[in-house]
């Protein structure tokens, strides 16, 4: 169990910016609506500016308030939360990390599945679930790699993996019926 909380805990920052960026999104497309040479467009209009920069804060925001609470020695179920960085500057800077990777991964993956042919919601199992964790990992380990090694060990990263597509479900389940998303996945 406390594995399991210290991994949701870790990773806070990086699932919060994709339901916010959902939420709050609409506007511009970040690839203008430009296409490549294949016809198809770079990413889609599901990627906006405001989705990106709503996204980002959001995901910012909790992580800079649980900096808060780890420097209180913050405690879940008597287990102390894990710190983003020996001071508030790196952790501030692990926390962007995360929020931002996990932004940068779900684009990175919608441009593949344009490239694929894919239209804009349609699935793609465990790539459409883990894109954004594989995002914010890159990202936090490029910013802190010493935090990254010794905060994402390989058991918590493995709960990641597997508790993550589980969560990504149901939280696009409930988006979808709340009138959010379009597709249940």
């Amino acid at each position: 169990m406390e594995l399991i909380i210290k991994a949701f805990w870790l990773m806070i920052p990086a699932y919060l910016p994709n339901p916010f960026a959902a939420v709050f999104g609409g506007g511009k497309p970040i690839d203008g609506g430009r296409t490549l040479k294949d016809g198809r467009r770079i990413i889609g209009d599901g990627k906006t500016y405001r989705g990106l920069f709503s996204g980002i804060f959001f995901g910012v925001l909790a992580g800079n308030i649980q900096i808060w609470l780890s420097s209180r020695g913050f405690e879940i179920l008597g287990i102390e939360m894990p710190s983003f960085g020996p001071n508030y500057t790196e952790a501030l800077k692990v926390v962007l990390a995360l929020a931002c990777g996990s932004l940068f991964g779900d684009m990175v993956k919608s441009f593949f599945k344009r490239r694929m042919g894919l239209k804009r919601g349609a699935p793609l199992p465990l790539v459409d679930q883990l894109d954004f964790v594989i995002g914010a990992w890159v990202f936090a380990y490029l910013t802190a790699p010493e935090w990254f090694v010794s905060s994402f060990t390989p058991a918590i990263m493995i709960i990641i993996l597997i508790t993550t597509p589980l969560l990504h479900l149901t939280t696009n389940v409930i988006g979808y019926f709340t009138g959010i998303k379009k597709e249940p996945w």
